[in-house]
């Protein structure tokens, strides 16, 4: 799509409530933040339509517990196929709406239809444990099962950022463990998500499985309600906590912010990790709760490093998301460009020496590398979530290791080095959900086990993990 092409009318999207599409009383525009044209009108959810979704998917839980494995597993190869096959028209509205790159919201929506095949894999995985009950005198004779069910009906909450992945993040496993669930979208990203759930319902899922409701008004609604059993949200660690304190006896799987801490030691690929961090820390426009922010690099190969991140920042190609030769299109819209913009422009006036700055163009910023910062500076210690980084030279690494490990950040982090020996130093020592080795901190494959600790949040996603959370343990004693 070129700069010139004309949009189409916006889109009025619906709610799905207990197999059925409803429209609201009230609406709310999306805009496309690049072009400031209004693309969608968003439904503004009632705590009627809150209390209908909520029973409506109360009732959907016990036929969606009672399909075998291998029916839900037929249901979610069905739905990624039908996403496969919609991955343009869902790629596309993703750039239009978010300002992420075209050729990045292609790639999620493949990655988000790849998902659901695993999580239909995972349905027919789903297993138990048997206790050895002779290891005592009472319990000898006797046989013992642990064994999974779905917890009932799941809260899903998700962000602007990653519409697509995280739904399916969410969504899958849910329905992959037999559960029912009830889909906030963030009010930034609605229409790619409809079209998602719209396509995942063609595959023929129980009337009531699904339902998605809109806007910020029945979020503490969802949350709280006694018929939930379980809440996923991905989001700010301020909304983080105010769920955690919301939830009462339920469980949960937060994943929240981080301040994305990336090693470079004096034995790496230096070329390697200039280009990773350089990529890592402009990607999505910043916007990634795990994207590169502060780069610590070994004072001996710390001028080569920075020559090379430059040279890599100057090659990223900044402009219209609809652009396939686009590298990174804009923030989601132009408020959150300004708090970047406000940020960086903070820490120069405290010292921090900009090695790249480019000024604001609405929505749009260029890539900022700072160099000459501080702890105290916010753009180090808080989450920026923008197209900004920071370069902080070192000597000693195992104090870094400490700091970060009493922040109250924990949700990934990277370290480039050649070492063995620092590689494990580092994973015994970090506390951190993750630590990838010869890998920035925003590497992440939907299988694995992804999560934060501290105030980065709790659980872990991923479809073998997500369903572990979103099903139950109950004891089977044979006498």
């Amino acid at each position: 799509m070129s700069t010139t092409e004309t949009s189409a009318p916006p889109v009025r999207i619906r709610q799905h409530i207990a197999g059925q599409w409803r429209d609201a009383e009230q609406h709310e525009e999306v805009r496309d933040p690049y072009r400031n044209e209004v693309i969608a009108s968003a439904p503004v959810s009632s705590l009627q339509d809150a209390d209908d979704a909520l029973e409506s998917a109360r009732k959907a839980s016990k036929p969606m517990a009672a399909l075998p494995g291998h029916e839900r597993a037929k249901l979610l190869h069905r739905a990624a196929d039908l996403v496969t096959a919609r991955t343009e028209q869902i790629g596309r509205t993703m750039a239009r709406e978010t300002g992420k790159a075209l050729r990045d919201s292609l790639v999620e929506t493949q990655r988000a239809a790849e998902l659901m095949h695993l999580c239909a894999e995972e349905a027919v995985r789903i297993q138990g444990e048997h206790i050895p009950m002779d290891a005592s005198a009472i319990g000898a004779g006797k046989i013992a099962m642990m064994m999974r069910y779905p917890v009932g009906v799941v809260t899903a909450i998700t962000p602007f950022n990653g519409p697509i992945s995280l739904a399916a993040h969410k969504l899958g496993p849910a329905l992959a463990a037999g559960n029912s669930l009830i889909l906030k979208p963030s009010p930034k990203a609605p229409l790619c998500v409809h079209q998602f759930v719209e396509t995942v319902l063609e595959a023929g899922f129980p009337a009531g499985a699904i339902n998605t409701v809109y806007g910020d008004t029945v979020g503490p609604k969802i949350v709280s309600d006694p018929r939930v059993d379980f809440v996923s949200f991905t989001g700010s660690i301020a909304v983080g906590k105010i769920i955690r304190n919301a939830v009462g006896m339920k469980r949960v799987a937060l994943e929240l912010g981080g301040v994305g801490p990336t090693f470079v030691h004096h034995d790496a690929d230096i070329a390697a990790a200039a280009k990773a961090c350089a990529r890592n820390g402009v990607a999505l426009a910043g916007q990634s709760c795990i994207s590169v922010q502060n780069v610590y690099v070994h004072k001996r190969v710390h001028d080569r490093f920075v020559e090379l991140v430059l040279q890599e920042i100057d090659a990223i190609r900044f402009g219209d998301p609809m652009d396939m030769a686009t590298d990174v299109g804009t923030l989601i819209d132009e408020a959150a460009a300004i708090r970047v913009e406000r940020m960086v422009e903070e820490a120069i006036e405290a010292g921090a020496r900009p090695l790249r700055g480019t000024r604001r163009n609405g929505a749009q910023l260029g890539a900022t590398v700072l160099s000459q910062v501080n702890q105290n500076m916010r753009v180090v210690s808080d989450e920026i979530f923008g197209p900004a980084f920071s370069i902080l030279p070192y000597e000693e690494i195992e104090p870094l290791f400490s700091a970060i490990s009493e922040s109250v950040y924990g949700l990934q982090c990277g370290i480039f080095t050649n070492s063995l020996d620092l590689a494990l130093k580092a994973i015994r020592t970090i506390r951190t959900g993750g630590v990838i080795v010869n890998g920035t901190s925003r590497w992440r494959s939907d299988q694995m086990p992804y999560g934060g600790v501290k105030d980065s949040g709790m659980g872990r996603e991923g479809p073998k993990f997500s369903i572990r959370d979103m099903t139950e343990e109950r004891l089977f004693v044979l006498n």
